[in-house]
């Protein structure tokens, strides 16, 4: 095989400028205000509607659609704020088809769901237009003073929700700027036009909250210092690690982390500045997975095949995502497993994947038959890990499962400190169940601080 193999394709600028502004442009187009009123009046308004059970931080849609069908907007959006301050962000991500509107009873009459998150961005759009202040003001200054230790979703909402009740709140946050996930690692198609931060700008508005940027913990804070400093601590930094494939020649040039890709993609100025494979293979089946498989496409990659171990059915991504990824071009390939990269010159230049079954319990095995993809970049998307640094060890804070031990209100091993997001044991990679757990959690800081 090697021998037929040639120099990797590896070049930027594959496309044409108007090229890049159609493929990045957004996914879903927001609806208009007829669009938006139409929609509205699809929803039969239930009492104890599945849908907001359904929805991770239990907003009220069917208020907030009934606001929107009776040319309310703007109050239709402080319905929406209520539950989740980051609501604009979510109806750009939230996975909607397996939350909200699949519990939508419209499915039983016309298997067809009200549009809800098109409809919660209707709203939260529309005040971001048109409002001209934050829709809460802070209460009375408490005296106390909280850390929030990530300026991801699960940050941003406990430090909003604690400013909100009077107490001063101040971010550390590992990189230059906030957003977490909803910043660095969404593909770009889903949150254009820096929405990201005009979000993060609307959270701070609230007042109260402080901002220290590049800080990381363990090597510029730790948390024995931010306990003794404040009044109590709020941990959701996110998983810093990256899962190994543990295949040979992992270490070869163009084997490649996904979130990392991500990451640089969504802060390049140019998009045709950004090198793409024209054979790319993507290891994983989660949503970061579809989103770098979708998006090195877009990017001009003339070949892009998802390899999952397991059935599509496994897969973490929705069965919707799976089919942007298909209506793109993207190939998925079902129960193949890593098992060595092939390299030329120190680059990788192809995959060599191995046919695995599950028996009866699920456990995977190797059948030995092996199939081998042409590469010229290959994408890690399997999953990140949590870094305890700054912790003070295991004997400190209590960890589950390699993440932070919580209890229902999140609260941690410790009796100052809370934490939650993709950090805390059994947190769902999942941007509206951060948001929950801060939210959760600021609650109970709340409570405790006895303010």
């Amino acid at each position: 095989m090697a021998d037929a193999l040639v120099s990797p394709d590896i070049r930027a600028g594959r496309l044409t400028a108007d090229d890049y502004l159609e493929n990045f442009d957004d996914l879903h187009p927001p609806l208009g205000v007829h669009e938006a009123r139409v929609e509205a009046d699809r929803c039969y308004f239930c009492y104890d509607a599945p849908c907001t059970i359904a929805c991770p931080t239990s907003i009220d849609i069917p208020k907030f659609i009934r606001q929107i069908s009776t040319g309310n907007p703007l109050g239709s959006a402080k319905t929406i704020f209520e539950q989740n301050i980051l609501g604009g962000m979510c109806a750009r991500v939230c996975p909607t088809e397996t939350l909200c509107e699949e519990a939508c009873v419209r499915n039983l009459a016309e298997d067809k769901p009200v549009a809800i998150g098109l409809l919660q961005r209707h709203a939260t759009d529309t005040y971001f237009e048109r409002a001209e202040k934050h829709p809460y003001e802070r209460a009375a200054p408490t005296g106390k003073h909280v850390a929030v230790v990530g300026g991801g979703p699960a940050g941003l909402s406990c430090a909003h929700a604690l400013a909100r009740q009077g107490h001063d709140v101040t971010i550390f946050e590992a990189r230059p700027k906030l957003g977490g996930l909803s910043e660095f690692g969404i593909a770009a198609y889903k949150t254009t036009n820096d929405f990201a931060q005009d979000e993060v700008d609307f959270v701070l508005s609230i007042g109260g909250i402080s901002v220290e940027c590049n800080k990381v913990l363990g090597r510029d804070i730790t948390l024995e210092a931010l306990r003794r400093d404040h009044d109590a601590v709020f941990l959701g930094m996110g998983l810093a690690g990256v899962n190994a494939l543990r295949a040979e020649g992992e270490d070869l040039a163009g084997v490649i982390d996904a979130v990392a890709y991500i990451a640089e993609l969504r802060q390049a100025p140019d998009l045709a500045t950004l090198p793409i494979g024209r054979k790319v293979v993507v290891i994983g089946g989660g949503m970061t997975a579809i989103d770098i498989a979708v998006q090195a496409k877009r990017l001009g990659a003339e070949e892009v095949t998802i390899a999952y171990r397991r059935d599509r059915e496994a897969m973490k991504a929705s069965a919707y995502e799976q089919e942007v990824a298909l209506t793109n071009g993207v190939v998925i390939r079902e129960c193949l497993a890593p098992k060595r990269l092939v390299g030329e010159a120190g680059h990788v230049r192809a995959i060599e994947l191995e046919r695995v079954v599950a028996d009866s319990s699920g456990r995977l095995s190797g059948t030995g038959e092996t199939v081998t993809l042409e590469a010229d970049q290959v994408f890690k998307a399997i999953g990140q890990t949590f870094m305890p640094d700054g912790l003070g060890g295991a004997d400190a804070l209590a960890l589950d499962g390699g993440r932070i031990e919580v209890d229902a209100d999140r609260r941690t091993s410790l009796p100052d400190v809370w934490a939650g997001g993709d950090c805390i044991e059994g947190g769902e990679d999942l941007t509206v169940a951060a948001v929950e757990d801060g939210k959760i959690a600021a609650a109970a800081i709340h409570a405790a601080l006895g303010a």
